[in-house]
């Protein structure tokens, strides 16, 4: 028969350690989580802004990576209708020799060059140097064509399956760089979401006050413009202070900073690079501010990827960031790298 015996209690030491060590646990937790303050208003604004700042970049990166799967795609399609013409030419010409050699049958026989031509495998017999010898000045002509036709051909489906290629790694750079982006602005969204109404609201009013006492400040002066379409793209643009910045956008009603440059110099009759690195090389670099003349582009940041106009005075006018609406800004407000006259 089985013995039933009492589980052993733990001794009064035992329980005094255990008690003590979870007194010490609590202990370093609550010491964990006073080392660990909640960031203050400045703290988030500053980590926030640091967050847009680098969406920004990868926004320039996205925008970039979709204009070149327009440009492939578009490269594409036409190389897709060269080869469809190219087959159908192809097609025409072996009908005519086939037409040709039948008139031969005919009229007693193929000459053995068409047969080969007609053969399983047609495209040997132009490695054959001496067929040709045998045909008769039309044929060859034609057979010629034909080899021409067709090496052009596997040359177009060559660079078009290449082109294919790139356009599977373009489309998978866009749809990474979406996701950075995306990230980016969750994570600074997180960031506002930790503080309180109260502090957000401040935030938000204060990026508003910003943006209408930017507009109060400037002095633009009486500058003479850098052109007569550099002054009509910066009147475009100044049409659209208040509109949001939304990454990716190119207007009307939402830009993103390279957006609105390359959208306002639409209106003025001039096409630009659509992101702003491009838009960095689209017209004579002004090195010095003094330089600069209303309509001139400004470049900012080491990698170029920001952009907005010089508006006169020593201020700018350009799409900020997310979160903030078209606006002038003292061009001392970023690291400014050059201008651009275009």
């Amino acid at each position: 028969m089985a013995s039933h015996r009492r589980p052993k209690q733990p001794s009064r030491t035992r329980v005094t350690v255990l008690t003590a060590t979870a007194a010490a646990a609590v202990a370093l937790t609550s010491q964990a989580a006073q080392a660990e303050p909640k960031p203050s208003k400045k703290e988030v604004k500053a980590k926030v802004d640091k967050l847009y700042e680098e969406a920004e970049q990868a926004t320039e990166k996205y925008n970039g990576a979709k204009e070149q799967q327009e440009k492939l795609g578009d490269q594409i399609d036409d190389l897709q209708d060269k080869v469809a013409r190219g087959q159908d030419e192809l097609n025409d010409l072996r009908d005519g020799i086939g037409s040709l050699a039948s008139a031969q049958y005919r009229s007693g026989g193929i000459d053995p060059s068409v047969q080969l031509f007609l053969s399983s495998d047609p495209d040997s017999y132009l490695d054959k140097a001496s067929s040709l010898d045998q045909l008769t000045s039309k044929q060859a002509e034609a057979l010629k064509k034909i080899q021409s036709k067709q090496r052009t051909l596997a040359q177009q489906r060559s660079e078009a399956a290449d082109k294919l290629k790139d356009l599977e790694d373009t489309r998978k750079e866009l749809g990474d760089k979406k996701k950075e982006v995306q990230g980016k602005l969750a994570e600074a969204q997180k960031l506002l979401n930790s503080l309180t109404a109260k502090e957000r609201a401040a935030l938000a009013a204060a990026e508003e006050r910003a943006s209408r006492d930017a507009g109060d400040r400037a002095d633009l002066g009486n500058a003479v413009p850098a052109s007569q379409r550099g002054a009509a793209a910066l009147a475009a643009a100044k049409s659209k202070i208040g509109t949001p910045y939304v990454y990716g956008a190119t207007g009307p009603s939402s830009f993103d900073c390279s957006g609105l440059t390359s959208w306002a110099y639409s209106q003025a009759g001039v096409s630009i690079p659509r992101i702003s690195q491009d838009q960095a090389n689209a017209g004579t670099r002004i090195q010095s501010q003094s330089d600069l003349k209303p309509g001139d582009l400004v470049i900012f940041y080491g990698d170029l990827h920001h952009v907005g106009f010089y508006a006169g005075g020593g201020q700018i006018l350009h799409a900020p960031k997310p979160g903030a609406s078209v606006r002038y800004e003292s061009i001392n407000n970023m690291p400014y790298q050059f201008g651009v006259r275009i």
